[in-house]
């Protein structure tokens, strides 16, 4: 079985994100390592768990029952109530990466680690599977290599659609403000602006209809080669599926690294 490295920020990550990957690669036997800035434990955007504060649009917003689950299943594990430190990831083994996202202001320090970084370009140079959700794909598409270079260009990736993100912030701003826009360029324009083509970007099926244990085939991913990429909270059970199999396949042919591009999936 594979150790899975999962670095998050102190607060403000999405429960679903977190959660349903953990509980299903838990279930698998892989051996989870969660990473925070100061090695402490975190703790979730409560708005995501409670829906407190999105008004009759909690129902649609907030984490679902599937979601809320699988994160109070998290928090109570060892791997989660005892996180290795930022400053300690350079030195992890990790067999996997997997970024996950989140949109509110906690969430900063995380999207913008330079140690964090760091391992997703070692990992991409160890040709290790690299995993990410929503506005994780920004860690990602912030990664250089040692040229230089984004480590996505050359690949195909999805992420948050910008079309999701600003109808969220447009329907919330009046009582929330920005709490919607993590930065003031959207997670879609960011990521395109690293990738060689705009084709590169595949923002997939429109919709906001979650997946589940029952109807993974509900979510959407992206593969490219060991690199495999999701939208939302709504993709998470088939993005942890999927990402299983990726770590199958690693382990199953030992890749080298290999040069940017692929398909999408």
């Amino acid at each position: 079985m594979a150790k899975i490295l999962i670095p998050i920020p102190d607060r403000d990550f999405d429960p679903t994100e977190v959660g349903v990957p953990w509980k299903i690669w838990r279930d698998l036997g892989h051996r989870i390592v969660f990473a925070t800035p100061e090695g402490r434990k975190a703790s979730a955007d409560p708005r995501m768990v409670t829906g407190e504060g999105l008004g009759v649009l909690a129902g649609v917003l907030r984490a679902d029952a599937n979601g809320r689950a699988a994160y109070a299943a998290v928090r109570e594990s060892i791997e989660f109530r005892h996180p290795i430190a930022y400053r300690d990831i350079a030195a992890a083994e990790a067999d996997a990466l997997f970024l996950p996202g989140g949109h509110a202001p906690g969430m900063k320090v995380y999207l913008e680690s330079g140690e964090v970084q760091a391992k997703v370009a070692s990992m991409f140079a160890a040709g290790r599977p690299v995993g990410a959700i929503c506005h994780g794909v920004l860690v990602a598409a912030r990664s250089r290599d040692g040229s230089g270079r984004p480590l996505l260009h050359g690949r195909k990736t999805t992420a948050l659609p910008r079309k999701m993100e600003m109808t969220a912030w447009w329907l919330t701003r009046w009582w929330l403000g920005d709490y919607y826009r993590t930065y003031s360029r959207a997670v879609e324009d960011e990521v395109r602006g690293v990738l060689a083509q705009p084709e590169d970007f595949v923002a997939g099926p429109p919709g906001t209809k979650r997946d589940g244990p029952a109807h993974p085939e509900l979510g959407f991913t992206v593969r490219d080669g060991l690199y495999l990429s999701a939208r939302w909270p709504g993709d998470a059970h088939r993005f942890a599926t999927e990402f299983s199999q990726v770590i199958a396949d690693a382990g199953a042919t030992a890749p080298p690294p290999r040069p940017p591009g692929g398909g999408a999936g």
